[in-house]
């Protein structure tokens, strides 16, 4: 299989598939017995783009002028993660594919057939009222295990037509995740093929990047997302941290500044400056009062002179701040010097990007962070609990790195409504 790069370069080929891979290209194949698949494992196994190339030509198979739903998270992780993959691909093979970005939906074509592929964002529960009334054909789960239940279940239902199958396809989360117990433990009764990926599943990855992305995790994050494993998160959240490797002083002047604040009263308050150097974000000092510790209890006005104090007369581009401290980006909107945006605030999608960040090197802790360097020695999470949860002490510093990781570093960062909010401080965000 051959297609042209994105560059227009010209053309290269394909890597031939895996067995795994051809079992997911071809599952629905004649006579096969299943109304559904589960790609799960680790990631870059190839999953992804198998079984996305999978639904589109099992649909186009059994249907002519029908509706199908691609679900991912949003629908900007969507289109990144699988329909810009995908639709090089289906060209490359012969498919028609006219996209509709205002619509929201792919129509495409082979010999005669035409069919509507609507894309769909799962990321909360009220996500489930978006996709009511849909008559559907079939429906492709992207990262299913990061949508709630309500969204997948409800999306399923609209798929009513004769012939419907499902496709799922994740990363291991906890083994007290509701697509686990529910779908990976009773695939057979649901007559559902389960299909795990490894790394090694995928030919066209080279033994270097094999290495490389064994060295990015460790701990639960190496195990889910490398060995493919459902597993509890137990222990260190950031078994990895190590001063003698993680903490290092910046080397010179930065190009662009923020502050992340994680706000707190009786809590400890924790505000981070972070400077951008070579290509990496340095956390270069800190604020952190405990008024447990300290026995003085300060007020928005005392915590934004220090905010000041912290940033100087640095430019600083934003404020990222716990977007419930409603009264205290209030104050630091009414003093009118720094523009003040509520942070992305999804816990462990943040520690994800956190800890993702710091292997790469994207994100660095100076030696004057003291208490920083503290608190990842000692965040933890639960001990018990069906699901994934941190223990909520130790980690002040860890929530304030969370927002500027998530909010400045990860996908939001692309989004316009967070363009629009750093150009005019966050007003009404």
């Amino acid at each position: 299989m051959r297609r042209r790069d994105r560059a227009g370069r010209g053309e290269r080929a394909y890597t031939p598939f895996s067995e795994q891979q051809m079992r997911a290209l071809t599952w629905w194949c004649p006579p096969s017995p299943y109304q559904a698949v589960i790609c799960d494992g680790a990631v870059r196994s190839g999953k992804t783009l198998c079984l996305s190339v999978s639904f589109v030509a099992w649909a186009m198979d059994s249907f002519d002028g029908a509706d199908f739903a691609l679900c991912g998270k949003t629908v900007q992780s969507l289109r990144r993660n699988l329909l810009l993959p995908l639709l090089p691909v289906l060209s490359s093979i012969g498919f028609e594919c006219e996209e509709s970005l205002t619509r929201g939906y792919v129509d495409v074509r082979l010999c005669g057939r035409e069919n509507r592929f609507y894309l769909f964002g799962g990321m909360n529960e009220a996500s489930a009222s978006l996709i009511q009334g849909m008559t559907l054909g079939g429906v492709l789960f992207d990262e299913v295990a990061l949508m709630p239940r309500s969204f997948v279940e409800q999306a399923m239902a609209r798929c009513s037509m004769e012939g419907a199958k499902f496709f799922f396809n994740c990363n291991p989360e906890s083994p007290g995740h509701w697509f686990y117990n529910e779908w990976i433990r009773r695939a057979e009764e649901r007559a559902c093929l389960y299909l795990h990926f490894t790394m090694s599943d995928n030919p066209s990855l080279s033994r270097q990047t094999l290495e490389r992305y064994r060295r990015l995790y460790s701990g639960t994050f190496y195990e889910r997302f490398v060995e493919g494993k459902w597993v509890a998160a137990q222990g260190l959240v950031y078994p990895f941290f190590r001063p003698e490797t993680c903490v290092r002083p910046c080397p010179g002047a930065c190009g662009e500044y923020y502050i992340s604040c994680d706000y707190g009263t009786v809590n400890p308050a924790s505000f981070g400056l972070w400077g951008l150097y070579g290509g990496a974000w340095y956390r270069l000092r800190e604020y952190y009062h405990d008024s447990r510790a300290t026995g003085e209890q300060r007020t928005d006005e005392e915590h934004y002179t220090h905010l000041e104090e912290l940033a100087q007369n640095l430019p600083i581009r934003a404020v990222i701040v716990d977007p419930s401290a409603a009264s205290f980006i209030a104050c630091i909107r009414r003093h009118g010097r720094f523009r003040a945006i509520p942070a992305v605030n999804r816990v462990l999608d943040g520690i994800r990007q956190v800890a993702d960040a710091l292997k790469s090197g994207k994100i660095v802790i100076c030696p004057p962070c003291t208490d920083t360097i503290r608190e990842f020695g000692l965040y933890r999470w639960q001990d018990s609990g069906a699901m994934d949860a941190v223990r909520k002490e130790h980690d002040h510093a860890m929530d304030d790195i969370r927002y500027f990781t998530a909010t400045v570093l990860g996908e939001e960062r692309d989004n316009v409504g967070f363009a629009i909010a750093v150009a005019r401080g966050g007003a009404g965000a």
